[in-house]
């Protein structure tokens, strides 16, 4: 599959005019990157460039790379390709790439959500003639509730797991969702604890401006004695392991969009499930697309048949783009087939 501006190869998206890749999942010696999610931003290119709300967590992530940054909206010339990172309001710092050579503009979303969190930069359509986006969850049955809605839920839960002297641990993505969450909670409730991962990426947000509230770390000298009443956040890949016991007894939960499943629910076998997202639902995807006005749409990860087809079914020239990411998980989280990050 070939384009004038963008082209799909076995090593990821690629500029021919500008000799770039966008998020390559394979080594390549020019590396654009969207975001810090692992699915996007993985170790071994040649040289890196992305927005500079993103590079903190890059290096934390991926060491002492070749990382040259710049901020949204502003044009930079990659051999003949005009190249220009705008927000996506997926995860702080994360970006679309807007790529224009001779007059024509293609778009790459990466992951992206319509709904203003009040953390990451608001997502900002970009009109174009070609667009590629995510489409993570791509069926009408995803349609996300106000962000206040979710936060008085998650709130009187853990209120009542206080009143029954459990500690809360609440299931959810180090980089992203962790911080949304932080950001939703009122932390005159009770202490906030962090597992190690999430308190690490939390102060590398913190040490370039992002407004958290304190947060306690998850060390081996905290535990449900010390901090009765709290509300522990934890990666979904620590959440069954053995360090849990000091905080018990517990209620257990997960804040994602996949709680949206029965299926996924049952399979996570938590006690609750807080269907929030940093994924655009269905009709954020719809919205987003139509702002771009593009005359063709590349879909890729998620429910590419289903939602192909639906464009496709209102006139829209889709296509589907195989592609890596939402293959590896932040936080090692192996989720449920055909079912990315949340």
């Amino acid at each position: 599959m070939t384009g004038d501006v963008l082209t799909f190869t076995d090593k990821g998206i690629y500029c021919p005019s500008g000799d770039f890749y966008i998020d390559p999942w394979r080594p390549v010696p020019r590396a654009l990157i969207t975001h810090g999610h692992a699915d996007h931003a993985r170790a071994g290119h040649g040289s890196y460039l992305a927005t500079d709300l993103a590079a903190p967590v890059l290096k934390f992530r991926l060491g002492n790379i070749p990382l040259q940054t710049v901020p949204y909206g502003q044009t930079v010339m990659v051999g003949s390709a005009a190249v220009s990172f705008h927000p996506a309001g997926h995860v702080p710092g994360s970006a679309q790439i807007r790529v224009e050579v001779g007059g024509e503009v293609w778009v790459v979303s990466g992951d992206y959500k319509t709904e203003d969190d009040g953390l990451s930069t608001a997502f900002v359509p970009l009109p174009c003639h070609a667009f590629i986006s995510e489409c993570t969850f791509g069926l009408p049955v995803f349609r996300w509730a106000q962000q206040t809605e979710i936060a008085a839920e998650i709130s009187d839960w853990w209120k009542g797991c206080a009143a029954q002297g459990r500690t809360a641990v609440l299931g959810c993505y180090s980089l992203g969702k962790a911080q949304r969450l932080l950001s939703m909670l009122d932390p005159c409730q009770g202490p906030i604890l962090c597992h190690a991962a999430i308190e690490g990426t939390n102060d590398v947000l913190r040490g370039q401006g992002l407004p958290l509230h304190q947060t306690t770390r998850a060390t081996a000298e905290v535990s449900a004695k010390t901090h009765p009443g709290a509300l522990l956040l934890a990666p979904p890949s620590a959440m069954a392991g053995t360090w849990l016991r000091r905080f018990g007894p517990v209620s257990t939960a997960f804040a994602s969009g996949w709680m949206a499943l029965r299926g996924v629910r049952r399979r996570r076998a938590a006690d609750r499930g807080f269907i929030i997202s940093d994924h655009a639902d269905w009709s954020g995807l719809n919205t987003a697309i139509d702002a771009t006005g593009a005359e063709r749409v590349f879909v890729t990860h998620g429910y590419t048949d289903v939602f192909s087809r639906w464009l496709t079914s209102r006139g829209i020239d889709a296509q589907i783009v195989p592609t890596q990411f939402g293959e590896i998980e932040d936080d090692t989280q192996t989720p449920p087939q055909n079912e990315p990050s949340a």
